[in-house]
């Protein structure tokens, strides 16, 4: 096992950005503390050798606009707010609207855009990175100063695990995610359309045209969303409107590590499989890249990467009949996830 620290660049500021690459088992992960991002995830294959499969930039200029969340660690609030606004204790919240007339993943100036702090550390079983940024109270709109982390690790069971945590002192919707673009054949090798995905999940979230919940859960079964048992991201894609940018509510309970997502790439024989305590999890198929220049010359156009987001249900603050995102002093919010390979 092996943790390097290298300077990835200087932002306008002056400030230093780090790059951590950690190698465990036969997985190499590279992360940046700007955003705390991923920046490239090497996974073997006894098909085709070794790749790189997550979607990126080469130098840290590009992540400093890095409109499609590339890779970064999503927060305050992952996912959209409707009419980015919120009740809480009879206050009314207002937020930056940056997805229309909704707000997306944190605001204007979320945790994807901020320089975290990092430490990196080893234990029996892994090595790992601890993130930490604190989010003062008014921050984006939100309430309270929130002291949030992210540890990212490696295993030699070639295992990624996350643990998010946030401590605030009032209640505040809460809701981190990681946004990485995987591509099991390698980034830049084509759309990943050909992928098999299976989904925990028995029943997904309606949304309307903005792609903000109605509050219905609806079940899978007999339609296009149904991915119960692996299919290919292709086979309903026309019938679900071109591609996916759903949540899907997870089976088991919530609060318990649990599967949610596995997918299969036969070209290259690789398989992810992600488990989580949390509630959902969003399924995207990169319906948004557009002629997005990438790392080693790649370009990345539609459906050159899908996204599996654990997270809580989007809007969650505006529906108290979903799963309460409201953390504070008595709750502090704790979540895992874990991503397993093989090849």
């Amino acid at each position: 096992m092996k943790i390097t620290k290298k300077t990835f660049g200087v932002l306008s500021s002056g400030e230093k950005v780090y790059l951590y690459t950690l190698k465990a088992g036969e997985l190499v992960l590279s992360i940046s503390s700007l955003g705390a991002t991923w920046t490239s995830l090497v996974v073997p294959s006894r098909k085709t050798g070794a790749a790189d499969i997550i979607l990126g930039y080469s130098a840290l200029g590009d992540y400093t606009h890095n409109k499609t969340y590339i890779g970064a660690t999503i927060g305050r609030f992952g996912n959209r707010i409707g009419n980015a606004r919120f009740t809480l204790g009879g206050q009314v919240y207002n937020l930056y609207k940056n997805d229309g007339t909704h707000t997306l993943h944190g605001g204007r100036w979320g945790f994807d855009k901020r320089l975290w702090t990092a430490d990196a550390y080893e234990e029996r079983d892994g090595i790992f990175v601890r993130f930490e940024l604190t989010s003062p109270d008014g921050d984006e709109g939100y309430p309270g100063c929130c002291k949030a982390s992210v540890c990212y690790g490696l295993t030699k069971s070639n295992e990624i695990v996350i643990d998010y945590e946030g401590g605030l002192d009032m209640p505040c919707p809460v809701n981190f995610t990681n946004h990485s673009y995987f591509n099991l054949a390698g980034e830049g090798a084509g759309s990943i359309l050909s992928h098999e995905v299976k989904l925990f999940a028995s029943s997904y979230i309606e949304v309307d045209e903005t792609l903000i919940p109605t509050g219905k859960l609806i079940p899978v079964a007999n339609t296009p969303f149904d991915f119960r048992t692996l299919k290919s991201v292709k086979q309903d894609m026309v019938a679900a409107g071109g591609g996916y940018d759903h949540c899907f509510a997870l089976d088991g309970v919530y609060g318990e590590l649990r599967p949610a997502a596995e997918v299969f790439e036969a070209g290259s024989g690789r398989t992810m499989k992600v488990f989580t305590t949390q509630p959902g999890i969003q399924f995207y198929t990169g319906n948004f890249l557009d002629n997005v220049k990438g790392k080693m010359g790649s370009i990345y156009n539609k459906h050159a990467g899908f996204c599996l987001e654990t997270q809580h249900f989007p809007d969650s603050p505006n529906r108290p009949e979903f799963p309460s995102a409201i953390f504070g002093p008595d709750r502090d919010y704790h979540e895992k996830v874990l991503f397993s390979f093989d090849w």
